[in-house]
């Protein structure tokens, strides 16, 4: 494959958004608020983030006590008719354990209610819990998501189409309905840090979000520069990159990490006893927050170069920046979304000299 820099890509209007999983915190009484609450929540933090001009909202799909979304095209429904411009998508929906057809007809009946403002984001996804609950093997892990991205490439053509494989039966159809108005449903793949990702997705001509949870965002600038390589001799050159990121704003460096951090290092520990790993130190957890790491929190001015470094390292167009992590509690969220949308996004903006 031949050299491509950031430079050499087509410019595309920066895109700055939010991502949230719909992270269940806890009440006043100490114990975990209903999901019920949490999801009025997530809603309203989706207005906010209308209201403040940002570019997306992105929703993820979970099946575990500690998120309490689920089905976040429902969610993003209620969001197409109480917000007026902001893009709507997932992050991430688990293709592995959905039907493709059916993500399709969600996503462009949401397309509909939003004026033509839905897109999906698909991957595997960080946990697996949807496997057993919806009847699948891991040992089907790779099969699954590359038959079903493969399916839901024919059904995005929104033209008739005949499909084939090993993990659900053949059909013959199409175009699928309901069409969207448009024509196209925008479509990424999330990806982690493999090439086999981004090769991959590039062969069918979908853009990326990277998700970086872990490490210095400069380790991931051969992956970008893979995809762009690889979309460029495929014949779709110039396809957007995303990343995806957590983090937190507050007025100042200290205030931010002492809201944060007791809730990052929470969650990490707590996903480390699942996976048998080592219990995250606050050393580690501090050097996340560091200009090296991978979570951007701190003040405006702190998360806005910190972004602006990693969207010109990889010459991304869109970053997402994860809002909500652990317990860390409504009030804060709103906070933080608030400084990100009137004070990170235009100094971003400001630094990269971007529209």
């Amino acid at each position: 494959m031949t050299e491509t820099s950031p430079s050499d890509a087509p410019a595309r209007p920066l895109e700055l958004g939010l991502d949230t999983f719909g992270d269940i915190a806890l009440g006043p009484d100490g114990l975990p608020l209903p999901a019920a609450v949490v999801i009025r929540e997530v809603l309203a933090e989706g207005q906010l983030a209308d209201r403040l001009g940002l570019d997306f909202f992105g929703v993820g799909e979970h099946h575990r006590p500690d998120y309490a979304v689920s089905a976040p095209d429902t969610v993003l429904a209620g969001l197409a008719t109480s917000t007026s411009r902001i893009r709507l998508g997932t992050s991430v929906t688990v293709l592995s354990s959905e039907d493709p057809i059916r993500v399709f007809q969600r996503f462009s009946t949401v397309d509909a209610m939003s004026h033509g403002r839905a897109e999906i984001t698909v991957g595997r996804g960080s946990f697996i819990e949807s496997f057993p609950l919806f009847g699948l093997s891991l040992d089907d892990y790779e099969v699954l998501f590359s038959e079903k991205l493969d399916l839901l490439a024919k059904v995005l053509t929104e033209q008739p189409f005949e499909w084939s494989g090993t993990v659900r039966p053949p059909v013959a159809a199409g175009p699928v309905m309901p069409p969207t108005e448009s024509g196209s449903l925008r479509t990424w793949v999330g990806v982690g840090g493999t090439p086999q990702s981004v090769v991959r997705a590039a062969q069918y001509g979908m853009p990326i979000v990277i998700a970086i949870i872990g490490g210095a965002s400069a380790a991931f600038e051969p992956l970008a520069d893979l995809f762009r390589r690889a979309c460029d001799e495929l014949g779709h050159p110039g396809l957007p990159i995303g990343v995806h990121s957590p983090g937190h704003v507050a007025a100042t460096d200290e205030q931010a990490a002492e809201e944060y951090l007791p809730h990052f290092l929470d969650q990490m520990r707590k996903i480390g006893r699942e996976r048998g790993w080592a219990p995250m130190s606050e050393s580690a957890a501090r050097a996340q927050i560091s200009p090296e790491g991978a979570v951007y929190c701190g003040s405006p001015e702190t998360v806005a170069r910190k972004i602006a470094a990693t969207v010109q390292v990889l010459g991304a167009s869109r970053f997402q920046f994860k809002y909500s992590n652990g317990r860390l509690p409504h009030d804060l969220r709103m906070e933080s979304i608030r400084l990100f949308g009137e004070e990170v996004a235009p100094r971003v903006r400001e630094l990269l000299g971007a529209p």
